[in-house]
């Protein structure tokens, strides 16, 4: 039967440190660990903040170019409409000053022999378009003479060309007002049929007709136009 001996206080001792020892040295590896997953848990945390950050400010940053982007656009768009608009608007100034010395112009000439043909010529049209035996025709009182030799010519000239006649009778009760710049009325179908053939009437279906290509003329082709007629 073996003994069991008692351990003497140097060996307690030993013992005792050794334990402490490692104990000591788990704590150690243990803290260490502690402190290796603390400073990777930090690192990831750390970048996902940096990485937040960073879109935040580059979502804020794209969310400040693009409305500058398009507060640019505005602007230039703006500034363009106003620019077209003025443009748009010194063209009209100039050609209502074109019809404007037109109208002058043919004001200005409302006179002579030259004057009196126009006058035939305008009465024949209404003559023509109404075919009738008898048309009204109202004038200035400044053109009655004017009138009265365009009517006569303009009776010969008729019954020639159509073998018909027509007689034209001067509405001296019902002319038209001095300011206007000549021409003439023709009336027929009792009253109920007016042609108007003065020279205001003529400039105005002018510039209806002609304003594209006076536009040409002036300003060039519009390069926003696609189709012609």
């Amino acid at each position: 039967m073996s003994q069991v001996h008692a351990l003497s206080d140097d060996q307690v001792g030993q013992e005792l440190r050794k334990m402490t020892a490692f104990i000591k040295q788990e704590a150690i590896e243990k803290a260490r660990e502690i402190e290796i997953k603390a400073n990777e848990e930090f690192s990831i945390e750390k970048s996902k903040l940096v990485r937040e950050e960073t879109d935040a400010i580059d979502a804020a940053y794209a969310k400040k170019f693009k409305q500058a982007s398009m507060t640019q656009q505005i602007t230039r768009s703006t500034v363009a409409n106003k620019t077209r608009l003025r443009v748009l608007g010194a063209r009209q100034e100039l050609l209502d000053d074109i019809f404007d010395t037109a109208a002058k112009k043919l004001a200005e000439s409302a006179k002579g022999d030259k004057y009196t043909a126009v006058l035939k010529g305008l009465l024949l049209e209404g003559m023509y378009a109404l075919s009738e035996s008898e048309v009204a025709v109202r004038a200035r009182k400044a053109d009655a003479a004017a009138v009265k030799k365009a009517a006569a010519e303009a009776e010969k000239e008729y019954e020639k060309e159509t073998g018909k006649s027509c007689k034209v009778k001067l509405d001296e009760e019902n002319q038209l007002p001095e300011g206007t710049s000549g021409g003439v009325f023709v009336v027929g179908g009792n009253g109920k049929i007016e042609i108007n053939n003065t020279f205001e009437e003529r400039l105005r279906l002018l510039q209806s007709s002609a304003l594209p290509a006076v536009r040409k003329a002036l300003f060039g082709p519009n390069p926003n136009r696609k189709f012609f007629d």
